[in-house]
C-alpha cells in the first residue's frame, strides 16, 4: 500500500452525541467509496483506543499516522479537556489507501472525540458503541494513569490490553505498587519495557556467570527503563539486586559488580515502532508482571 492516502473524507461536528458519530462515520465512508476508483476495503483487526491528554496531542496523532498501514484498525483518540463546559466536539475521518496492482483501496477510520467537562468522566458509554464487534480493543494511555479514577477503570473495563509508557510517568517506581492492580483486569503492556529488551538479552547472555550478580549499574536511560531492568533481574535470580543509575537519554552502558555488559547492537526504534510491536501482542507478560513486582 501506499504511505499516502488518495481520497480523505472528513466529517466534523460540536456538541455531539455518540449516535450522531456513529451515523457520521457511515456517512464519511460511503463518501470514501465514492470519491476512490474501486471498491475500498475494510480489514480492521482491532479498535486502537488512545486516551490523550492535551501535552500528548501531537505525538498521538504522528504515532498513529505511522501505524495506519502496519495495523488496519478503527482509531479512537480521546481527547480529555475537564476544564471545559460538558459536551463532546468530534473529527471523523476516512482515508483510503490504494493496494498494488489493483483497484482496491484500503480504508482506515479515524475518530477523534474532544471530551469536555464531565464527559471526561463516563467515556466508555461514548466509545462502546463505536467499537468493531469481535475484534480486540486495545487501549494507549498517554502519561500518567491516574489510578481509581472512573475513566481509567471504565477504559480498563472496555479493552483486552491496556499500553502504557512508564517512561511518561514522574514516579514509576510508585506507580509500578499500583499499576499491579490492574494485572488481573487487563493485560498490560509497558513501552518502557520493551526498551530495555536489547539489555535484556545482553545480560541473559552472561548466564551462569550473573547468577551471583549484587549490584546493576546503569548509565543513561530513564528511571523507568533502570527499574525494570533491575526488576526483571532481581525476579530471575528470585533475590535482591541493587541498582545504582545515572538517568540521562538512552542507556549507554550497563555493568554487573562492575564488569561492562556487552553492548547490545539493535537499530533505535521509532515511537510508531515500538508501539506496533505490542499491538502485535496478544496475551499476558508475566515476566513483565514479575519484573514490575521486583522493581
Amino acid at each position: 500500500m501506499s504511505a499516502a492516502p488518495v481520497q480523505a473524507e472528513d466529517w466534523v461536528g460540536e456538541d455531539v452525541t455518540p449516535a450522531d458519530v456513529e451515523r457520521a462515520l457511515w456517512q464519511v465512508r460511503d463518501a470514501s467509496s465514492q470519491g476512490t476508483e474501486g471498491p475500498d476495503l475494510r480489514t480492521s483487526v482491532m479498535t486502537h483506543l488512545a486516551w490523550v491528554p492535551a501535552e500528548w496531542r501531537e505525538a498521538a496523532v504522528d504515532t498513529l499516522a505511522g501505524l495506519r498501514e502496519r495495523h488496519p484498525s478503527r482509531g479512537i483518540l480521546l481527547f480529555p479537556e475537564p476544564a471545559a463546559v460538558d459536551g463532546i466536539d468530534a473529527r471523523v475521518s476516512v482515508l483510503a489507501f490504494p493496494q498494488e496492482g489493483g483497484r482496491r483501496h484500503v480504508a482506515a477510520e479515524v475518530i477523534q472525540l474532544t471530551l469536555r467537562g464531565q464527559r471526561v468522566k463516563a467515556p466508555a458509554s461514548i466509545v462502546t458503541p463505536l467499537l468493531v464487534t469481535d475484534l480486540p480493543v486495545f487501549l494507549r494511555w498517554r502519561g500518567e494513569l491516574p489510578f481509581g479514577a472512573p475513566e481509567l477503570e471504565q477504559m480498563v473495563g472496555v479493552c483486552d490490553r491496556l499500553v502504557v509508557d512508564s517512561r511518561e510517568w514522574k514516579d514509576p517506581a510508585g506507580a509500578y505498587r499500583e499499576l499491579e492492580s490492574l494485572f488481573e483486569q487487563t493485560a498490560v503492556s509497558d513501552i518502557a519495557w520493551r526498551c530495555t529488551r536489547p539489555w535484556r538479552r545482553a545480560l541473559a547472555g552472561l548466564w551462569p556467570g550473573i547468577a551471583e550478580a549484587g549490584e546493576l549499574r546503569i548509565t543513561g536511560g530513564s528511571s523507568a527503563e533502570a527499574l525494570l531492568l533491575v526488576g526483571w533481574l532481581r525476579s530471575r535470580l528470585g533475590r535482591t539486586v541493587e541498582l545504582v543509575h545515572e538517568a540521562s537519554g538512552q542507556i549507554e552502558s550497563v555493568a554487573v559488580d562492575g564488569t561492562a555488559v556487552p553492548f547490545p547492537r539493535e537499530e533505535t526504534a521509532s515511537s510508531s515502532d515500538l508501539l506496533s510491536a505490542e499491538l502485535d501482542e496478544l496475551s499476558r507478560d508475566e515476566i513483565y508482571e514479575e519484573a514490575v513486582r521486583a522493581a
